[in-house]
């Protein structure tokens, strides 16, 4: 955990808050949700706020963090059934609300929605504590790719509680905040997602990285980036890309993720390159020495690859959805096809891959949208966002008798 190295005039007038953030997930987990946290937290210390991490405790020999600004709390946690690497945090509810009682945050910061989220925000309740919280995951629609799709309606009605329970819920996306609020959520509000565009970069490409894979400079390079995982609907990338062959024969898809998908993928498509997880340069590289990016899921809050994939110089084809239809401009920037339609899909795919001119041009395109999506206004809606919630918290807010916390 690095904190930023500079914070303007103007934030450093902005009042400090003691903020204690609350994730099931955290780096090195490799996803979406823990990168976001990482980078979210950086932002606030950066302002000047003091951010209490509380996550799961990973491995026997993890060890909490303690820097300046900064500092963490481990709970324990089990493994999630299906979702090798990430883990659900136990409750823990008596514990957060004696160490809060102690030592008192202004705002208690929900991320996931676990066991340990829940006992979160029953244990800031009880003190009076506000509580916000993020949306990140569409969990109760990943049970019908796990088997359990009769846990959907009880996972619903589950997530509906607990972010109701909360003072604001923070969405990536306008869409996700109009679909929430139809389903009876209140208090949501948008907090986009940015992208490091120095991280993400053309100038990464590598030459010598695409001849691993059996690629010239002229040859076609088909990416996807993700959990290779049901959720992601991987047998229309699958199905996209066969289709990119019968006009580019040379073509070449590159899978970097890994899952429970990828031992049986790679056993049925030997002729496609799985990379696995990827991180930092290495990952940076793979993008930016693909041509174009293949996004088909339709499970995302957000989608943090196709901002990645943006930032690298990649014609990006997805589905309206999620980041897509907040970033792309279809037909000026990258190519969207209606949610849910695979045939349209299909050829967006194909069209992108058969002209290259065009392919070129939209890469080039989004490379300079993403430079428009800046973190640090994100840093900085975000932290506004919880100053708002604790101002409208003051004049209501009663400290607890002393042995509310042993009732």
């Amino acid at each position: 955990m690095k904190a930023l190295d500079f914070m303007t005039e103007e934030r450093g007038r902005q009042p400090s808050l003691r903020i204690a953030v609350v994730t099931e997930t955290w780096s090195p987990e490799v996803n979406g949700v823990a990168m976001t946290l990482g980078r979210t937290v950086d932002g606030l210390v950066a302002r000047g706020h003091r951010v209490q991490l509380v996550r799961p405790r990973q491995t026997r020999g993890d060890h909490a963090a303690d820097g300046s600004g900064y500092d963490e709390v481990l709970a324990r946690g089990v493994p999630i059934p299906s979702y090798q690497g990430l883990r659900f945090g136990l409750p823990a509810k008596t514990r957060l609300a004696r160490m809060w009682f102690r030592l008192r945050p202004d705002v208690v910061h929900v991320a996931t929605e676990g066991p340990l989220g829940w006992s979160a925000v029953s244990a800031a309740a009880k003190l009076g504590i506000p509580v916000t919280s993020d949306f990140h995951t569409n969990f109760d629609h990943y049970s019908q790719h796990y088997g359990v799709g009769w846990l959907k309606q009880p996972v619903s009605a589950y997530l509906k509680r607990l972010h109701n329970r909360t003072a604001l819920t923070l969405v990536p996306t306008r869409a996700m905040a109009q679909a929430l609020r139809a389903e009876g959520y209140r208090n949501v509000d948008v907090v986009a997602r940015g992208v490091d565009t120095q991280q993400f970069h053309p100038r990464f490409r590598n030459s010598l990285l695409r001849e691993s894979w059996g690629v010239g400079e002229d040859g076609l390079v088909v990416l996807s980036v993700g959990r290779v995982a049901p959720e992601k609907n991987l047998s229309l990338l699958i199905e996209a890309f066969e289709a990119i062959r019968g006009v580019r024969p040379d073509a070449r898809l590159v899978i970097v993720g890994d899952g429970p998908l990828r031992r049986p993928l790679q056993g049925k498509h030997p002729n496609y390159h799985f990379a696995g997880t990827r991180r930092g340069a290495d990952l940076a590289a793979h993008y930016a020495s693909a041509d174009m990016f293949l996004f088909p899921s339709l499970s995302e809050t957000f989608g943090n690859v196709t901002l990645e994939a943006m930032a690298s110089g990649l014609c990006v084809v997805a589905y309206g959805c999620a980041a897509a239809s907040e970033v792309i401009a279809g037909g000026r920037d990258g190519l969207l096809a209606p949610p849910g339609n695979a045939t349209a899909f299909v050829a967006q795919a194909i069209a992108a891959a058969r002209d290259d001119a065009l392919r070129r041009q939209f890469g080039e395109d989004a490379r300079l949208k993403s430079e428009s999506l800046d973190w640090e206004r994100i840093h900085d809606s975000f932290a506004r966002a919880l100053q708002h919630v604790v101002d409208d918290a003051e004049p209501q807010r009663e400290l607890p008798a002393a042995n509310a916390v042993a009732r």
